[in-house]
């Protein structure tokens, strides 16, 4: 894979080339930045940014005031490829929080196996309505001990009206779900992004990640997917690199209070 390659295509296509959630959302590429507005439950933010370092400090400035007219908390998500160089200082100073960095790591399907493999007791199931949603909201719960109450929102908004545009998949052990993750696709892009896949504590180790992302390889093929992307934390880069992903950046949320 060349890197450059791919990153460029990535930014032009996934960050550039962002689509709204649903049609409560508004996507603008202002010129300087290419950004999301839409309600408190929805995903506002910044995704990509064209600045330097004479413009970039008013450019953050107008976003601020952009974001806080609506009153709602917002994300600058940057990469390291970003310019310039110091912008995550720069969002600092006027009044941004970082977040943990995450890795962005990007495999080809084609090289990805399909194969799903379980444990005896264990069964995947794609959801397609809104209990399945109420379920995997829970999972992210269990599985990462934080609200996910915007979550779930979200996802109902994007069942309602782009429901071809995410697969969320379920982990079940039994009648239990133990693990959620989902597949974001587009048509007009070849990238889609891997997101989730939290497992409960006592269900770790048994292999469910690499499952769920072979799953959701099988559906990407199936709809002629050439790239998956996935912000990787800590625990999952590993597996992930494992699996055949590699790291081409690093990105780190800055979030904005109203």
């Amino acid at each position: 894979m060349d890197h450059e390659e791919v990153l460029r295509l990535f930014d032009r296509q996934v960050r550039r080339g962002l689509a709204a959630d649903h049609p409560g959302t508004r996507v603008e590429d202002t010129g300087t930045v290419v950004r999301q507005s839409g309600g408190a439950t929805d995903w506002n933010g910044v995704v990509f940014s064209a600045v330097d370092e004479t413009t970039a400090d008013a450019v953050i400035a107008e976003q601020v005031r952009h974001y806080g007219a609506l009153g709602v908390e917002f994300e600058w998500k940057t990469y390291t490829h970003d310019r310039p160089a110091d912008l995550g200082e720069r969002l600092v100073r006027a009044g941004f929080v970082p977040e943990e960095p995450e890795s962005l790591m990007i495999a080809e399907v084609a090289a990805l196996s399909t194969v799903v493999e379980l444990a005896e007791g264990l069964r995947l199931v794609d959801v397609t309505d809104e209990a399945g949603i109420e379920l995997a909201a829970r999972v992210h719960e269990q599985a990462f001990g934080t609200d996910s109450s915007r979550l779930k929102q979200q996802m109902l908004d994007r069942l309602a009206h782009r429901p071809d545009s995410f697969v969320m998949t379920l982990a079940m052990a039994g009648e239990r779900p133990v693990s959620a993750a989902r597949i974001e696709l587009r048509d007009d892009a070849d990238f889609a992004g891997l997101w989730g896949g939290g497992t409960v504590a006592e269900f770790r180790g048994r292999g469910i990640y690499r499952a769920l992302v072979a799953h959701r390889t099988r559906i990407a093929a199936a709809r002629g997917i050439r790239y998956l992307q996935v912000d990787a934390m800590p625990t999952s880069r590993p597996i992930l690199e494992r699996l055949g992903f590699e790291q081409l950046s690093v990105t780190t949320p800055y979030i904005r209070k109203p």
